[in-house]
């Protein structure tokens, strides 16, 4: 079946021949493969994740709801059923220099015709599908509520004649900290720069004043102040233009969509900036609450809490972006430290604001995308992403986690709330890290990637819901291609929904990381 828009896009559902010239090209690399084939008290060391630890009072208990044992069973059953499968798609996302502005404002895709060749070449090695951003600094770039769709109409007709499927991750960053803009950076639209440059405070800021301006703060989701507009109406009508403008797509080209929701996509605070020397790993980082939107908004909390005191600032014990937990009183026991009754305020508030504003978009974009969900051979995966702070992950307190906004510690499962937020929209969650091992860390940073893994699977497997994820440095290895594929099959959890390579470079069409990686796409598309 073939669907053809106005653009000229194509969507074709079933599978393609490609040219014998394109087959040649990796006759070499097939028959090499077939060849080879023949420290201290309070921040102490603990055990990673421990069920059944008791969970602290939440912000946003309030907002829970109650579910029918029907209505999870079914859920349930759906989630068992796919992994019985045991076949785990694998998406490839796009290069960071696909895209750029040129110099008459104007979207360009970059390196067209090499992109073409790696699509197909992807498609011969079974990759089932490409990981697109798209960008809300090139779609909306100049002025509001003006959508230029023109290059992903072209990059999308590119992908589905490959014969490839698509997860598309509705990106509301900005990129600029990782390249510039002759190397494919993107930026927030240009009209929203605009506005910071007269109103610093709608980007988040640290302690010290310092600005983040790859997103703007959860302090704005509810102020309008762009151009009439609040940030949280900006994200909705900008999902609404993508969905009714690429319609025909889903469920049949458009498999998946993610909701960009904070830095890099993720649900999380800038608290660990790249863009600076400000922040290094392994660096706790620090709190991002003091543009003078989050601090009304620490104040009133403060206020009903009838404290009132607590909400003149963050805290003030808690380190900066480079320091580790040890002799830093916040994260340590004691008075006003994340054990104190004001530390579980403030975190409680830190990371709710956080669950709150993923809770407003992502109802938003289920209510799009439910027409789509009604039959089978065009449901779209709805997808929230997260960071995995792995660092100090075997501390008490798990610092790293704390100044992201997870509110997750020795004492408390920071992640249960936010998996029950996520099954009330049938979204899944995006994990990175799959390639990591505890062993391959430094000792002295406490680090558990594994412990993190690990406690996502028990949550996404309580609360019934889909886990996707992906690497979070690039691995062309046996070694490491092999640990993300026993990460996606673990024993004791359901097979992960699909996986995301994460990036496409040249590395991946080197011969001897090609005869590595193609393998281990055909390994994750078995039964």
């Amino acid at each position: 079946m073939a669907v053809t828009l106005s653009g000229g896009i194509v969507c074709k559902c079933n599978g393609r021949r490609y040219c014998h010239t394109l087959r040649e090209v990796f006759f070499e690399s097939r028959k090499s493969r077939s060849k080879s084939k023949n420290q201290r008290d309070d921040v102490s060391t603990i055990p990673v994740f421990k069920k059944g630890l008791s969970r602290w009072r939440s912000v946003l208990s309030n907002r829970s709801c109650v579910f029918s044992m029907d209505a999870r069973e079914k859920s349930r059953s759906l989630i068992l059923e796919s992994s019985k499968q045991k076949r785990v798609p694998v998406f490839v996302m796009m290069p960071i220099d696909s895209f750029c502005i040129d110099t008459s404002g104007s979207p360009k895709i970059r390196k067209i015709k090499a992109l073409s060749i790696s699509f197909k070449a992807l498609k011969l090695a079974g990759v089932h599908g490409i990981a697109v951003e798209v960008w809300w600094g090139i779609v909306e770039y100049t002025s509001p509520f003006v959508y230029n769709w023109s290059l992903y109409d072209e990059l999308f007709q590119l992908i589905s004649e490959s014969g490839l499927k698509l997860h598309v991750a509705l990106s509301f960053h900005s990129n600029m900290h990782l390249t510039s803009p002759e190397k494919g950076g993107v930026s927030l639209p240009l009209w929203i720069q605009e506005i910071g440059t007269l109103n610093k405070d709608i980007y988040y800021q640290d302690q010290n004043g310092f600005s983040s301006n790859d997103y703007l703060t959860l302090g704005v989701d509810e102020l309008p102040l762009f151009y009439g507009r609040t940030a949280l109406q900006c994200y909705e009508d900008f999902i609404f233009s993508f969905v009714k403008k690429f319609d025909p797509l889903m469920g049949c080209l458009i498999e998946e969509i993610s909701v960009g929701l904070g830095p890099a996509g993720e649900l999380r605070y800038p608290a660990h900036p790249h863009d600076s020397s400000r922040w290094r790993f392994p660096g706790i980082g620090e709190f991002q609450c003091y543009d003078k939107y989050m601090m009304e908004h620490l104040r009133m909390a403060a206020y009903q809490e009838g404290k009132p005191q607590w909400g003149k600032t963050g805290p003030q014990n808690a380190g900066f972006y480079n320091s580790s937990p040890f002799g830093i009183p916040f994260f340590e026991g004691g008075g006003d430290s994340f054990l104190s009754d004001y530390g579980r305020f403030f975190l409680e508030w830190y990371s709710g604001k956080l669950i709150h504003h993923a809770d407003a978009i992502l109802a938003k974009a289920a209510n799009m995308l439910k027409k789509y969900q009604e039959k089978e051979k065009t449901s779209v995966l709805l997808v929230a992403k997260i960071g995995l702070m792995y660092w100090w992950y075997k501390t008490r307190s798990h610092p790293a986690e704390l100044t992201a906004g997870y509110y997750n510690t020795a004492l408390r499962d920071g992640y249960d709330i936010l998996a029950s937020m996520l099954f009330r929209h049938g979204c899944a969650l995006h994990i990175s890290c799959l390639e990591m091992m505890d062993s391959e860390t430094p000792p002295a940073y406490l680090c558990s990637p594994e412990g993190l893994l690990q406690q996502l699977r028990i949550v996404s497997r309580r609360r019934t819901i889909n886990l996707t994820g992906r690497n979070y440095n690039e691995r062309l290895d046996k070694a490491g291609l092999q640990r993300i594929q026993a990460n996606c099959y673990h024993p004791e959890a359901d097979a992960v929904r699909s996986f995301t390579y994460f990036r496409m470079s040249g590395n991946i069409f080197k011969a001897e990381n090609w005869s590595n990686f193609v393998p281990f796409v055909r390994n994750m598309k078995a039964e």
